[in-house]
């Protein structure tokens, strides 16, 4: 009889690959400039426009730099991840910076252990595509916003041209089995339409990667490094010219801020 993996099983898989994953390579994470620094951090928080009263989720944190980015600008920010290793180094980072509102929370997205209406802004940064069910998570957010609340989500994004796609897909997948999807603007359009919020994409841009930084911060195995560059070396001139792809192996893709308004 063939093995057939039920619905929940998967999902507890691909979560439990999340949290081995990045727990092994935290502290990397930590120190990451496409983490810590970006115009499409600046934009989120310049398009919050906070008061400093807010309380404010960070779901899927990682080492906390979106949610320190807030912090100086709301009462409280809850910095929530799946990897306790992730959150040990929020917590270190909060410290060395002297950044008291930030608590952490340990958990899953899609399902938040919080009541409903209690967050004025949720955001979430270079997280939602390891989220196996996008859009029960966006219906969590919808759930623990106050009313007129908003979901900022910065993430990078799949091109529409189905090749572009697949590639795309493929080296996520290689450098990190933790991967799930880079979506399109559109489809993360049509997700937060269907879970009642009103959307719009604030923003795009083209974030460069500098390969051995990209396979050394996920501590990428040396064969699968290797059929990277084999991949890169063997794509067609499309995908090459849309990626950017240098000598060394750097490449460029395409991200999207989009903000979500609680309908």
């Amino acid at each position: 009889m063939p093995f057939i993996q039920s619905k929940a099983s998967f999902m507890t898989d691909v979560k439990a690959s999340v949290q081995q994953q990045f727990g092994n390579v935290a502290a990397n994470y930590s120190t990451s400039v496409v983490h810590a620094s970006g115009e499409d951090l600046t934009r989120m928080v310049e398009s919050a426009q906070l008061r400093g009263s807010e309380r404010v989720l960070d779901a899927g944190c990682g080492a906390g730099h979106t949610a320190l980015a807030f912090a100086p600008h709301a009462a409280e920010v809850v910095a929530y991840d799946l990897t306790p290793a992730m959150l040990d180094q929020v917590d270190r980072l909060a410290a060395e910076r002297g950044i008291t509102n930030v608590v952490t929370r340990q958990g899953d997205v899609e399902a938040l252990p919080f009541e409903e209406s209690s967050f004025d802004l949720v955001v979430s940064r270079y997280s939602a595509h390891h989220w196996p069910q996008p859009t029960a998570a966006l219906s969590e957010f919808h759930r623990v916003l106050k009313p007129g609340g908003r979901f900022l989500l910065s993430d990078i994004v799949a091109w529409d041209a189905p090749a572009l796609d697949t590639f795309l897909q493929t080296i996520e997948l290689l450098r990190d089995p933790s991967h799930v999807r880079d979506h399109t603007a559109k489809q993360w359009s049509a997700m937060l339409a269907e879970t009642h919020f009103t959307a719009e994409i604030i923003f795009t841009w083209e974030l460069p990667l500098n390969f051995d930084a990209w396979v050394t911060r996920m501590a990428t195995p040396s064969a699968s490094v290797a059929m990277l560059k084999t991949l890169f070396d063997g794509a067609p001139a499309e995908i090459r010219v849309a990626m950017d792809v240098q000598p060394d192996y750097s490449f460029s893709i395409p991200g999207a801020l989009l903000v979500g308004h609680k309908r």
